[in-house]
Order: structure tokens, then C-alpha cells, then sequence
């Protein structure tokens, strides 16, 4: 009996301890035929997720529970098209996505949130500081293009991975290719790719001027690039810290492509946490 007792405090102790572990509560907030779901999970100061281009937000189940476990509460939204989310699709810009970043603040009984993005989701966080200043304390991007083009074979590859007519081997080729750099496995993106989220957000961003998003604002920024990103070449990076200056912090991580997440994600949540533990710069 006390063997099966404490092997059972062993397997919850180790439980807790996973990324992912803590249980996270879905709900739906909506603004007028918007109807967002969030993921939220944890306690703490809260980061607001925005996934990657058509894409949703389990990306982040890794990140989101290492995060959890450094003590922050994250708010993972799912885009219009994707799980409950719903809302119009066609004759939008970067504006109408920022609100829904802010409805998931708001609607989350919160002030301001550091607001995070990753690949498109860095356009529209960066958006959502710009046009809502009051309710972003940080933002955090994660495979940040903007300025400087795809190669043109990752960019093909892009296209590709939303092409339903592939073979299985021809897109999952795309996704490593486009997505991860030499060596890593691009399995684990195999499924989850949306084509008419895609479309919705490609649109939005194609419809809003980069001046308008490309500075976040005034807010203060963390930059995460990986050094082998085709798609967000990590120069935008630089970039977007020359023309920003100290209010912007860059960190490059070896091994990783545009799908970060995934493939380092042990270095992306040390840098983040490091990040949000450190004072932030002046606005």
C-alpha cells in the first residue's frame, strides 16, 4: 500500500511538473457576430497568443505550459474559421484582427496583457499595440518577417501548404521545407493547416499599410528569430531593431526555422521568461 502511494505521488509529481500540465478552460467572448474562443490557462501576468498563419492556437500548447510553469496565465486565441471562433472572413484588414486581440484582453476582466505572435500573428500583435496602446504592456514575436522577403523556394513551399491536391509526401515536403530547419521534424505540422483562415488573414494584411503595424507603436518589444528562417529571413529582426532601438530586444536561437515552436522550444520559453522577468525599456 505504500508503495502504490507513493509511486502515485511520483507519477502526479511528475505530472504537475510537465509542460502543458496545469488544466487549461476554453470559453467563447463575443462582440457583436464575433464570437472568439481562448484558451486560458494558468495564473500570474497574462500573454495573449496569436497563432501563426492558418493555423490554430494548439500550437502553443509547449510553450503555453512551460510558461504556466514559470508562473505566467496565457490566453491562447483561436482566429476566425478555427474551433468555436467565428466571425466575418472577407473585406478585412489588420484593425478588425487587433480588435479581437483586444476583446480577448477585455474580455478576459483584464487591463493590458503582453500579447504575443508568432509568423501573421506577429503582424496582427504588432497592429493590436499600434491601434490599442492601452492594453498592451509588451509583445513578443516569434518568426517576425514584415520588410525582408521569403527565399523564393520557401515561399513556394508556403504557398504549397495549403494546397489540398498534394499528396501527403508533397506537403508534408512543403512544411519542412518552408517551416523547419535541416534535421528537425516537420511531422509534428503535418495536420493543422487551414486554407481559408489563411486567406482571411493574408488578406487583412495584403489590405493594411506596414507603417501602420510594422513598430508595434510605442510598445516595448522581444524579437525571437531563428537563425535558419526562410520564410522571416532573421534580418527582419535586426531590422525592425534598428528602426526601433532600445525599445526592441532580439534574440537569434540556433536550429530553428520559422516553426520555432516546435523546434526549440525549451531556448524559446528561457528567453521569454528571461525577457518578462527583466524591467522593460522605456516606451
Amino acid at each position: 500500500m505504500l508503495a502504490r502511494s507513493l509511486s502515485l505521488l511520483l507519477f502526479l509529481a511528475v505530472w504537475i511538473g510537465m509542460p502543458g500540465a496545469v488544466q487549461a478552460a476554453d470559453r467563447v467572448v463575443a462582440r457583436g457576430d464575433v464570437h472568439l474562443e481562448l484558451i486560458d490557462q494558468g495564473a500570474g501576468p497574462a500573454i495573449v497568443m496569436i497563432p501563426s498563419l492558418g493555423r490554430g492556437a494548439h500550437d502553443f500548447d509547449d510553450l503555453a505550459g512551460r510558461l504556466v510553469g514559470a508562473g505566467f496565465r496565457v490566453i491562447r486565441l483561436q482566429p476566425r474559421g478555427i474551433g468555436e471562433s467565428a466571425g466575418p472572413m472577407t473585406g478585412l484588414t489588420l484593425h478588425d484582427l487587433a480588435d479581437d486581440v483586444a476583446l480577448a484582453i477585455t474580455g478576459s476582466g483584464l487591463k493590458s496583457a503582453v500579447v504575443l505572435g508568432h509568423d501573421d500573428g506577429n503582424r496582427i500583435a504588432r497592429a493590436t499595440a499600434a491601434y490599442h496602446p492601452e492594453l498592451v504592456s509588451r509583445v513578443i514575436l516569434v518568426g517576425a518577417g514584415g520588410k525582408i522577403p521569403p527565399d523564393p523556394e520557401a515561399s513556394s513551399a508556403l504557398r504549397s501548404v495549403f494546397d489540398t491536391t498534394l499528396s501527403p509526401e508533397a506537403h508534408l515536403h512543403a512544411v519542412d521545407v518552408g517551416f523547419f530547419a535541416s534535421g528537425n521534424d516537420p511531422t509534428v505540422w503535418r495536420d493543422g493547416w487551414h486554407a481559408d483562415v489563411a486567406k482571411m488573414e493574408g488578406s487583412a494584411g495584403a489590405a493594411t499599410a506596414l507603417k501602420d503595424w510594422w513598430t508595434a507603436g510605442s510598445a516595448p518589444l522581444l524579437v525571437v528569430v531563428g537563425n535558419q528562417d526562410r520564410i522571416a529571413p532573421p534580418a527582419n529582426g535586426d531590422l525592425l531593431k534598428h528602426d526601433v532601438g532600445d525599445r526592441a530586444v532580439v534574440v537569434h536561437l540556433e536550429g530553428a526555422g520559422h516553426a520555432l515552436l516546435p523546434e526549440q522550444p525549451k531556448a524559446l520559453a528561457e528567453a521569454i521568461v528571461a525577457y518578462l522577468r527583466s524591467p522593460p525599456p522605456m516606451r
